[in-house]
């Protein structure tokens, strides 16, 4: 094999990332996120999304119709593929004082709440490493290049 840059294992760890991403939607491990489970996990983002808006979400995610979204949509919406509502809307989970930056702390919420376990110093690493201007926090425009890759 010959030598390349980092930017192949740069690439498998956000595959690996975005599939680590999906197994924490797809509570029951059918390898699909239904709209229960898209809801439960929204819940747990504090996010208070009616029912009309989460049919919403899942009919923009879902783009092959069949009632539920497969690793193939996730990634294609996690990787930048979706218009910058769908980002927007993802963005605004995080920013829960809705200040327009995702902080550490909202971040470390956040990751806490699905389950992760990280500390809110893991956080502020990850904020560094997209934070752009350099205020410690992150932007929606530093959201949308992170998400895009």
């Amino acid at each position: 094999m010959e030598k390349n840059s980092k930017k192949p294992e740069i690439l498998l760890t956000e595959a690996e990332e975005v599939e680590k991403v999906f197994e924490k939607f797809d509570i029951n491990g059918d390898h699909k996120i239904s709209l229960q489970e898209l809801g439960e996990i929204l819940k747990a983002l504090g996010s208070k999304t009616g029912e009309e808006e989460l049919k919403r979400i899942m009919s923009e995610l879902d783009t092959d119709g069949d009632g539920s979204i497969d690793i193939n949509e996730f990634k294609a919406f996690y990787c930048g593929s979706g218009d910058n509502k769908e980002l927007k809307d993802a963005f605004d989970l995080y920013d829960k004082d809705k200040n327009g930056k995702i902080s550490a702390s909202e971040l470390y919420s956040v990751l806490k709440g699905l389950g992760e376990k990280c500390s809110l110093k893991d956080c502020r690493r990850m904020i560094s490493t997209v934070d752009v201007d350099g205020d410690g926090c992150v932007n929606f425009e530093e959201f949308k290049k992170m998400m895009s890759g």
